[in-house]
């Protein structure tokens, strides 16, 4: 029988322990699960995590201003841009481009390292697409007098380059057109594992096609073009290339002329609103243009009869520039960012015009979003906006425009006045479900990194955000913030800038951090075993993998195999294990426990330096 005194003992042992598992039952340590860990800066997405994203351009290697040992190809990789378009070494012809691959009449013939740098892209998990130069003086020259051969140009010459052996001037004869097409099958035969896009050259209705942009002229190559990329490979996707600008005469005229738009698979077009000064990307739609814009561009092909339903549209050349009138690299790291998510929305895929630039050619180091080779300290250093994109693909690629999700804020007519420009905000979800919602103000930027503090109130409907953090796409800056009291969709005090600011869940980040990729890889014989040096840049490494590939097999150029796992910091390796003779290649990567870097780049040793 108990006692009073037991039973008070009793009743208050229970009431202590009910404390402790009510209380328990709310944290994660009790219910055997890992506290959430919450970044304090957007972790990196590389091209291989990513199903579906942004586009860069990008010269192919080449020396000596764009040599492939150097730190530069791989950072695309690292950055998480999973399209690439290639085709054009400034604004000149690229190792793809006719007059490389038909040197002598007749006889097609790709140059050794091509084949590398499209492994390269593949096997680093990026999609490609050519724009095939259609240009050859042995054919296309107007003068009377055809040379044999093509001797390709370095990236010295560019736009509007009128001489006479200019690999600017088009097809139009018949036999003109037939030899070009002889080297479109060719191409798109000789990859066809590889690539899957192909689109007809670069802005032509400009200077690119001499004597001057004609839609006829476009249109009569444009249709023969399209039946031998499509007969060459049925599962091809042939891309109506690149128009500098969104004029809708010229794209009517040469589809009016073809008579192929059931033909073509993805419509493309370019923007760089307010070529040469400081003019915001949203003004591609707003004025930049007059009375022609890329929405109304794209309203038209749209409507064209026979065109695909739901054709897919690229902006295949975007960006702004630092050097221009009124700008700075501040400017373009915000520009950027905002040209790709303002596409994003309207459901068409902007490629960024450029990695980094030859500087040989005639751009310089205006363009890329790393400087390029200039001899100075400067050179394959990246720009601010470098970092801005790779927040950017981290956080957007592998989403799409939500409608359901909707923004509001009894303040934006106020902010809108206050600013004169309008505001921006859209939502996306991410293939697993998870929303993300981008807003901005379409300020026109000014250099200096000048904009005044501003804040705003929004309400975020139909989001299933539980736990809500803001998060600065420039910086990668994540911030936990807390629904307004008594609400689960309202947020205060969020502060508005000219740059895309982000609200998301804190379990939004739940992609693995994979390593940067080893870079500037280099072989040579030192005694008797080839020795391998390279470079190692950020992330948590656990090892270095190297891979050897024996060359000239009676297979083809055989397959990678492993040779060597190594310590985290290493950077360097002797093969002692290569038989003499043999022409091998190396590749290395970094790994961790969450996977596996990019490949770096390939590096060759000849039978003659090896034992």
């Amino acid at each position: 029988m108990q006692t009073s005194r037991s039973r008070s003992f009793h009743s208050q042992f229970l009431l202590f322990f009910s404390v402790i598992v009510l209380s328990c039952a709310f944290t994660p340590q009790c219910l055997g699960q890992k506290q959430r860990y919450l970044p304090d800066h957007v972790p990196p997405k590389r091209s291989s995590q990513i199903q579906d994203g942004f586009g860069i351009n990008s010269d192919l290697p080449r020396d000596p201003y764009l040599p492939w040992n150097r730190w530069w190809w791989t950072r695309m990789f690292d950055a998480g841009f999973k399209w690439i378009r290639i085709g054009q070494y400034e604004n000149s012809s690229d190792y793809t481009s006719w007059d490389w691959i038909e040197q002598k009449r007749g006889v097609m013939a790709t140059v050794p390292e091509l084949d590398d740098y499209v492994d390269s892209l593949v096997d680093n998990g990026v999609n490609i697409q050519v724009q095939l130069l259609y240009g050859n003086v042995m054919y296309t020259s107007p003068s009377g007098k055809l040379p044999d051969v093509s001797t390709p140009e370095p990236g010295s010459f560019h736009n509007d380059d009128r001489s006479l052996y200019s690999v600017f001037w088009a097809p139009t004869t018949p036999e003109q057109i037939a030899a070009f097409n002889r080297y479109v099958a060719w191409m798109v035969n000789r990859f066809h594992d590889r690539i899957h896009y192909w689109a007809l050259w670069n802005e032509q209705d400009i200077g690119y096609w001499n004597s001057w942009g004609n839609p006829e002229q476009y249109g009569n190559l444009l249709a023969p073009f399209i039946q031998t990329v499509h007969q060459s490979d049925p599962s091809a996707k042939v891309i109506y290339g690149g128009q500098a600008d969104p004029s809708r005469e010229f794209t009517q005229r040469a589809l009016d002329t073809c008579k192929c738009a059931s033909g073509i698979d993805v419509y493309a077009y370019h923007t760089y609103p307010g070529y040469g000064q400081n003019l915001n990307p949203e003004a591609m739609d707003y004025g930049a243009y007059l009375n022609e814009s890329p929405r109304a561009l794209r309203e038209l092909v749209t409507h064209y009869p026979g065109i695909k339903p739901d054709i897919p549209f690229f902006d295949d050349e975007f960006n702004s520039i630092p050097s221009w009138v009124g700008s700075d690299e501040s400017v373009q790291a915000k520009y950027v960012p905002r040209g790709l998510i303002y596409n994003h929305a309207a459901g068409v895929k902007t490629f960024v015009w450029l990695l980094a630039a030859g500087a040989d050619g005639n751009e310089y180091d205006d363009f890329g979003i790393l400087h390029g080779m200039t001899n100075h300290d400067t050179d394959f250093t990246a720009r601010p906006v470098f970092n801005a994109l790779q927040n950017t693909n981290a956080l957007f690629s592998d989403t799409k425009f939500d409608a359901s999700i909707e923004i509001s804020g009894v303040d934006l007519p106020a902010l809108r006045r206050q600013t004169g420009v309008p505001f921006m905000a859209y939502g996306f979800r991410s293939s697993h479900g998870k929303a993300i919602v981008a807003y901005w103000m379409a300020a026109h930027s000014l250099p200096g990194n000048s904009f005044p503090p501003l804040s705003t109130t929004l309400s975020l409907k139909n989001t299933g955000i539980s736990h809500p953090v803001l998060v600065d796409a420039v910086s990668g800056e994540i911030t936990p913030v807390a629904w307004k009291q008594g609400t689960t969709d309202t947020l205060e005090g969020l502060p508005v800038r000219d740059s895309i600011m982000a609200v998301t869940d804190e379990n939004y980040f739940d992609w693995p951090v994979l390593p940067e990729a080893p870079s500037s890889l280099n072989v040579s014989a030192v005694g008797v075993a080839p020795k391998l040096t390279w470079l190692i840049h950020g992330g948590d490494r656990t090892g270095i993998v190297v891979e050897r590939r024996i060359e000239e097999t009676k297979e083809g150029r055989g397959t990678w195999e492993r040779i060597a796992k190594l310590a985290a910091g290493t950077m360097e390796y002797s093969d002692s294990s290569v038989k003499k003779g043999q022409r091998v290649a190396y590749r290395v990567r970094a790994v961790n426990a969450d996977g596996e870097s990019a490949y770096s780049n390939i590096a060759r040793i000849t039978p003659a330096t090896t034992r």
